[in-house]
């Protein structure tokens, strides 16, 4: 079966077919810039966009960086502030054409990892983490998502907002290399340990993709993983939420 799969980030917003067998894109991903401001008329226009290049009339599916219930959106951390209480499925279900479902973005990529890497994880707490403009978190226990949890909000003491202060975006700003910031994300996880006492951390967003640079300076009792299906994850999780709530 496939789906078309959209993932909404602070700096792009990606889509591709899923073909959700294996997990795989049937073509190559389309990207585009996430418009600044990304209000819901601009974000809309570029799945829209997106959605007539692939030539697709199905159900989509779109993770999306903010609590989703029920497709209205509840926090805009990373987008637009005009997006909080809106009703995004219909907003978007309008833009498009086609019946939408959203998703938390992390959560989708969590949902993809469990059920598409090769990184098994079916008893105990997992804690998943996309780390690029700001930190998505997912959260498994016992192989199940508990959704929305939004840890990249967590304050740390004395730092103030931890996606302000440990997202790959705040290593960029503050132009630290990667075993410099290694600290501060660091700080972030053993907070998170304390929290949860997880068994394992997965690491996606664009980080994963630089695990070597900085794993080996992270001082914490966890088992860390650097997520194998990288910034696919997203798009994935998205396409199999469409699947699972949509084509019934």
């Amino acid at each position: 079966m496939e789906v078309l799969g959209i993932d909404v980030g602070g700096s792009g917003i990606k889509g591709a077919v899923v073909d959700l067998q294996n997990g795989k894109f049937t073509a190559n991903r389309i990207r585009y810039p996430t418009p600044q401001p990304s209000t819901p008329r601009a974000v809309s226009e570029i799945i829209a966009r997106i959605t007539q290049e692939f030539s697709w009339i199905q159900p989509i599916g779109v993770g999306f960086p903010a609590v989703v219930k029920k497709n209205v959106i509840f926090s805009a951390a990373n987008v637009d502030r005009s997006w909080v209480g809106l009703d995004a499925g219909e907003l978007l279900t309008e833009a498009t054409g086609c019946p939408v479902a959203l998703v938390n973005d992390a959560d989708a990529a969590a949902l993809a990892e469990l059920n598409y890497s090769g990184i098994k994880h079916k008893s105990g707490t997992v804690l998943f983490l996309t780390v690029g403009t700001g930190i998505g978190s997912g959260l498994i226990r016992d192989g199940r998502l508990i959704p929305n949890t939004e840890l990249g909000h967590l304050i740390l003491e004395k730092f103030g907002e931890a996606e302000v202060y440990a997202s790959n975006a705040a290593r960029k700003r503050d132009r630290l290399k990667w075993k410099d910031w290694a600290p501060r994300f660091g700080l972030y996880l053993r907070h998170l340990e304390d929290l949860f006492q997880p068994d394992c951390f997965i690491i996606g967003g664009g980080a994963s993709k630089k695990g070597d640079r900085f794993v080996p300076y992270l001082n914490i009792e966890t088992r860390i993983l650097m997520a194998s299906l990288k910034n696919r994850a997203g798009i994935i999780g998205a396409a199999l939420v469409a699947k699972q709530t949509l084509y019934g």
